[in-house]
């Protein structure tokens, strides 16, 4: 789960991590309100969206783009109402987002600072070592993506054993390879323990500053920050929860959620139904291995009833770019009966009008074939994976 800058700041901020002052607007009116209670003479106006570029994104309406991007730096004699009446309501289109953008409903008002240096820093889950990876490099403000393919030796990684946890020395490594100041070593150090209190205490996958600011009179503070969370936590964390806003997601991933089923879409137009995230990704490869697209990744779990089965065929041929769809299931605790029945129903309600593959293996595979051949539906049936990819490709194709 994903949450907007301004919480991720106000969770980081309990945490001891420094963050300049700051508030949420969701009108004109309450924006102007939190830039007069900040300090200093400058405010910068930042649109809450879930994506990075904000500040070289560009509005989609012109009276909203003649202003700016979506991070936007404005003196105290400035207009702070009028340019957030501009971007309240528009449509911000960043690298990230893709060319359909997405709608700014929700400011961030914050205080200025006065930046020396901007630096990076963030955390993450490094499965192939089983620890927490800090990395921080002297390259803030770009994608680190960037650094990484350009200049890796700027990148400076320190793994953190979780039955130890970060220590001083740890925070120290880092602020020795960022250069700091002696100045700036102590408020950096808790600055990076603070981080990784965070991140271990409230179950997050990832957490980036980008950029992490040093200011002149040598504080160390976080000027942006994205945090992510492991799903399967989040009831442990019902405050993080509330946080979730469901305008930034997508509606079909959403819906999937709530049956529980693990969707993601894609830009494909063969959507794919599987058992299995492993063979999930298998479809998606022997798909694109015969010359088609996967339009999406749906695992409908080990245990699925025929309701969430039906559910499942309803979200994938909801995407209009779906124009065949195949299902793979290999039952084993999953019955391909079951399977059988869901997707006869689903097909029967949604009245299909694609070509539909299905390859059925394991439990009751026999009693699920029958199922789908009694039908009466024009479905094709598959005897391997390879033949079940290689049909759906020629049908999509023929069709």
């Amino acid at each position: 789960m994903n949450i907007h800058e301004y919480q991720a700041k106000q969770i980081l901020a309990r945490y001891g991590v420094a963050v300049l002052g700051g508030g949420v607007a969701y009108t004109p009116d309450e924006a102007e309100s939190v830039a007069k209670g900040l300090n200093g003479n400058i405010r910068v106006v930042k649109s809450q969206i879930h994506a990075g570029g904000r500040g070289k994104g560009t509005f989609r309406e012109p009276a909203a783009a003649e202003g700016g991007g979506g991070v936007r730096v404005l003196k105290g004699d400035d207009d702070v109402a009028g340019h957030a009446r501009a971007m309240l309501g528009s449509t911000l289109v960043t690298a990230q987002t893709g060319p359909a953008g997405r709608t700014v409903k929700r400011l961030y008002v914050e205080e200025g600072c006065d930046i020396q240096r901007e630096l990076y820093l963030g955390m993450l889950i490094d499965r192939a070592t089983s620890r927490v990876t800090v990395m921080a490099s002297t390259e803030g403000g770009v994608e680190i993506e960037e650094v990484a393919r350009e200049q890796p030796e700027k990148i400076h990684k320190v793994a953190i054993d979780p039955a130890v946890g970060m220590h001083p020395f740890h925070a120290r490594k880092l602020a020795f390879g960022l250069d700091l100041a002696p100045a700036q070593i102590k408020p950096a150090v808790k600055f990076f323990l603070g981080m990784y209190r965070a991140f271990t205490e409230m179950d997050a996958s990832l957490i980036e500053v980008n950029p992490l600011v040093v200011t002149g009179d040598d504080q160390v503070l976080a000027l942006d920050a994205k945090m992510n969370f492991d799903d399967n936590a989040l009831y442990r964390h019902k405050d993080v929860e509330e946080m979730r806003d469901e305008d930034e997601e997508d509606p079909a991933e959403l819906e999937a959620g709530r049956h529980g089923l693990n969707y993601i879409k894609l830009d494909g137009n063969i959507g794919c139904m599987v058992n299995g995230a492993g063979l999930a990704m298998a479809t998606m490869d022997i798909i694109k291995l015969h010359g088609g697209e996967p339009a999406n990744f749906l695992d409908v779990g080990g245990g699925a009833t025929k309701e969430r089965v039906t559910a499942a065929f309803k979200i994938i041929l909801s995407d209009p770019n779906v124009e065949g769809m195949l299902v793979n299931i290999f039952g084993g605790i999953m019955r391909c009966d079951v399977i059988a029945e869901g997707v006869v129903a689903a097909a029967r309600e949604v009245s299909l009008n694609v070509p539909l593959v299905v390859r059925l293996e394991g439990t009751n595979v026999e009693q699920g074939k029958k199922i789908l051949a009694e039908s009466g539906l024009a479905i094709i049936a598959a005897d391997n994976l390879a033949d079940a990819a290689a049909k759906v490709v020629t049908a999509v194709k023929e069709a």
